[in-house]
């Protein structure tokens, strides 16, 4: 069982280009099954983050968010800098307002689950960027409808505060407090427990991609010109990331977390409120931004590693 994780630990990253291969083809070939898996996110997702929060001795956290360049680098990457890269894109997004109204809620709210995952895969100091993640989530709760009226001039209606209460209580709170409850009273499983990060993270991929795809059919010639924009981001970013940790005066590790903390986005968090709009171009946008983010995290991985 031991060599059985270790070699899925060696070859992670062909098992998650495998997963999202797995998913594609499942959403296409069996449509129907898609609801289903999309109620499988949350908790999968919820498993994948306790299982990293246990690798993290409550100890360290406190030190991780007590570091205040690494948490002032992480606002300014995200609350200051992506605003001004999406800021350059919009004039040259398509003027449906709706495409416009998904990219916007996908890039302007910064990422507080995966990119832990794939942050660490690639050597980024997971700890600390795992220690901001509520202030993270706090953060664009807050500026997300500010964002949205200055762009738009109106989305104080778009963004509902439910969807991010949830994804905190569910995603971070209840996990982080599963994991300090475990590391107190029964510290031999959290070695053992590690083991099960990769195929998590595997299912987490799986079941975004096989539940979403199924939603691309309708609306992919409407949205596919925003396709160039992500991957246009996810190219910029690594630079503004590294600018800002350099100007905070941050090590390799904490500068490799900057840089995955600006580039990767909370489209999971964010497609409740999508779906929640009228008709589906929002909500296929978001989900396009999903597909092209992974898949640029696992470029992130092989080329910052």
């Amino acid at each position: 069982m031991q060599g059985f994780a270790a070699g899925l630990e060696r070859h992670q990253v062909a098992v998650y280009l495998g997963a999202l291969a797995a998913g594609a083809v499942a959403g296409w070939t069996a449509p129907a099954a898609g609801p289903v898996l999309e109620h499988a996110i949350t908790p999968v997702l919820a498993a994948l983050l306790y299982v990293t929060f246990l690798q993290v001795p409550v100890a360290e956290l406190g030190r991780s968010l007590r570091a205040g360049r690494f948490l002032a680098a992480a606002l300014v990457v995200n609350f200051v800098v992506v605003p001004v890269v999406v800021a350059a894109f919009l004039p040259f997004l398509p003027d449906d307002r709706a495409v416009r109204v998904g990219v916007l809620l996908v890039l302007l709210a910064p990422c507080v689950d995966y990119v832990i995952v794939f942050s660490g895969l690639a050597g980024g100091d997971s700890r600390r960027l795992l220690a901001a993640t509520p202030v993270l989530l706090l953060a664009q709760m807050v500026l997300l409808p500010a964002y949205l009226w200055l762009f738009l001039g109106s989305g104080l209606d778009v963004v509902e505060p439910g969807p991010f209460v949830e994804a905190f209580v569910v995603l971070i709170a209840v996990p982080l407090a599963l994991a300090w409850l475990t590391q107190a009273w029964a510290p031999r499983i959290v070695g053992p427990a590690g083991s099960t990060m990769v195929p998590l993270m595997a299912g987490t991929l799986f079941a975004v991609v096989a539940s979403q795809v199924p939603k691309l059919g309708g609306g992919l010639g409407p949205v596919a010109g925003v396709v160039p924009f992500y991957v246009a981001f996810l190219v910029v970013m690594p630079f503004a990331g590294r600018a800002v940790a350099a100007a905070f005066r941050l090590d390799g590790p904490a500068s490799r977390a900057i840089v995955f903390t600006g580039a990767t986005r909370n489209s999971l968090v964010v497609l409740p409120l999508a779906l929640a709009l009228p008709g589906d171009v929002a909500a296929v946008v978001v989900v396009t931004q999903t597909l092209v983010e992974v898949v640029g995290m696992v470029v992130y991985v092989r080329v910052l590693r």
